[in-house]
């Protein structure tokens, strides 16, 4: 099954977020990612056995997620496969990504990624990738729990089920 640890937002960040993705692709054109797939990726884990998975979910289950706050304050755009997104810095989210990659390497993970880009991908395949026009963005996102999420690849995109999500702190 195709996984990835990530953090979703709350319900009223969750809206405001589907209006800047509605904004977005008033301006740029492309595929609007649906609300209820807006989301930070911690790490992508792809294809993973059953086993592997039946750890995993046990981890997150386990895990208790230092609380933080991620300002997202800025627009930005991967050239391929054609993404805007908005995001932000976050030396508190760099320091989650870091120990949760730590952790699965201990489960045989080893495709950490060099360089992590806190953000949330709005539109795919978008016609045009100037985002310079686009309102200012000043949004805190608190976060207290991590969700292990299995990723279904259909026709008309990818569906997303949350399997187990980390303890409250």
């Amino acid at each position: 099954m195709r996984l990835f640890l990530a953090l979703e937002p709350p319900d009223s960040l969750r809206k405001r977020l589907g209006e800047l993705a509605d904004l977005a692709q008033a301006h740029c054109g492309g595929r609007r990612m649906p609300d209820a797939s807006l989301h930070l990726t911690l790490a992508f884990l792809g294809e993973v056995e059953e086993e592997r998975a039946d750890e995993l979910f046990q981890w997150v289950v386990d895990m208790t997620v230092p609380p933080g706050e991620w300002r997202l304050d800025s627009w930005g755009t991967f050239r391929r496969p054609g993404i805007v997104w908005v995001g932000g810095r976050s030396p508190a989210l760099e320091q989650l990504h870091a120990s949760v990659w730590d952790k699965l390497a201990s489960f045989g993970f080893s495709d950490r990624p060099g360089h992590f880009v806190p953000h949330i991908t709005l539109l795919r395949r978008a016609r045009r990738l100037e985002t310079q026009d686009l309102s200012e963005i000043d949004l805190t996102w608190p976060y207290r729990r991590l969700s292990l999420v299995r990723s279904f690849t259909e026709n008309d995109g990818a569906r997303y089920e949350t399997l187990a999500r980390s303890r409250n702190h």
